[in-house]
């Protein structure tokens, strides 16, 4: 079955905001096996609607609108809808009684507007999930001659997440005929390019399309994540779960034999939760000292629920004078070798914590006493033993502090696996 996606909105062509819908409805629509082939945006006008989901209809089997469904004069994807249909808009009066309840429980008076909402083209019928004040339609009619569905969920993410979990997927799946069971698994790695992960595993990516069904439909497909390193998921398709998930688990194997030391978790794990898991397996308490980074490293252990089980603390030392005052660094040099050490120690001493990580350097744009832009000191210290490494980047600010924050969290990983 082809699916394919059309979201409505001038201010997505504005850029004013990313479509991240599109590409998590096409995540979803894949890991059941529905395929979509296209995905289009188009602004809030009518003739270019009605033009983009007559094309969406011609091509594919269902459609998926989001984005439009609001109570202004510029939420038209009803209109669009309905003229595709060839039917005129109706009022559910059910619709409206549920929309109206909405607004007075909470103490409310319903905007004449938002009677909007309850109109659907002649046909149609409610999305029987409704998060919001924005009711999703389903639509099953006859499109020259081919029976075909077209859903419309609202712009808004969470509303749309939750009609889409809720009704669609299932909807989709029932009426694709398809009986297996698909599932995936993600495996999220640190410290290799797309090209060179690409390189390392062409050769079961190339084994897995020459076995083909016989592969039991285990396919490999890359994420590039940016600042979240770059994923490897893993997408089987099997009779039953127990034979999915048991494809997945062979298949992880295999990709962890070939690039195991740089995966560093799976599915929704990342850097800091991983390293507040090791700290807490191994009974080990973590600090952090930080210049170039500012914080950033505490702030992303902090933000995972439970890390007080291992963190300690973290101090943001910027001027130099603080790193001698609060981390008994040396004098010298700010961004250097000896200064980084001074300050993972210093961390270990100062806030009582088994293992630490530090960072100094220069992140631009401008260069520092002599010394460019990008050159970063970080380090880890490990019961009290301490590795040091030189980092040099080209990017600009922003993207220098966070990967230098990944980074040395990798650095600190891969020690605490040799314990």
């Amino acid at each position: 079955m082809r699916c394919e996606v059309v979201a409505v909105g001038s201010e997505l062509l504005l850029g004013q905001i990313n479509d991240t819908n599109s590409s998590w409805i096409g995540q979803e629509l894949a890991a059941v096996g529905i395929d979509s082939y296209y995905q289009t945006k188009v602004g809030d006008n009518h003739d270019r609607m009605v033009e983009v989901i007559t094309a969406a209809l011609h091509r594919s089997d269902a459609v998926i609108t989001t984005g439009g469904l609001g109570p202004t004069q510029d939420d038209i994807t009803r209109d669009a809808i309905a003229e595709v249909m060839g039917v005129e808009l109706i009022v559910d009066e059910d619709l409206l009684a549920t929309i109206e309840k909405m607004w007075t429980s909470s103490g409310r008076t319903m905007p004449e507007n938002n009677r909007l909402q309850a109109r659907i083209p002649e046909g149609a019928s409610p999305i029987p999930v409704q998060p919001g004040t924005a009711p999703g339609i389903v639509a099953e009619f006859d499109f020259h001659g081919e029976t075909k569905v077209l859903y419309a969920v609202p712009g808004v993410p969470w509303e749309m997440r939750e009609m889409m979990h809720g009704f669609i997927i299932s909807d989709l799946v029932e009426r694709s005929g398809e009986t297996s069971v698909i599932g995936s698994r993600t495996l999220r790695t640190w410290g290799q390019s797309e090209s060179g992960l690409a390189e390392l595993l062409a050769d079961e990516i190339d084994r897995l399309d020459d076995a083909g069904s016989e592969s039991g439909g285990v396919t490999l497909a890359f994420l590039a994540s940016g600042m979240e390193g770059l994923k490897v998921r893993i997408t089987a398709k099997a009779p039953s779960e127990a034979e999915m998930e048991q494809l997945l688990a062979d298949e992880e194997a295999r990709v962890r034999d070939i690039i195991g030391p740089i995966v560093f978790g799976i599915d929704d794990q990342n850097m800091e939760s991983v390293i507040l898991d090791l700290c807490v397996e191994k009974g080990l308490t973590i600090a952090t000292a930080e210049s170039l980074t500012g914080g950033l490293i505490a702030q992303r252990l902090t933000a995972i629920s439970g890390s007080s089980r291992a963190f300690r603390g973290g101090v943001v030392t910027y001027a130099t004078d603080v790193k001698s005052t609060l981390l008994n660094a040396p004098e010298g040099p700010s961004v250097s070798e000896e200064m980084v050490e001074a300050m993972a120690l210093g961390a270990c001493a100062t806030l009582g914590a088994d293992v630490s990580v530090a960072t100094t350097g220069v992140a631009g744009p401008d260069g520092w006493e002599g010394i460019p832009p990008g050159t970063v000191w970080v380090a880890t210290c490990v019961n009290g033993e301490v590795e040091t490494h030189l980092l040099r980047y080209k990017f600009d600010r922003e993207r220098i502090r966070n990967f230098t924050t990944i980074t040395v969290l990798n650095l600190l990983r891969q020690r605490l696996l040799e314990l």
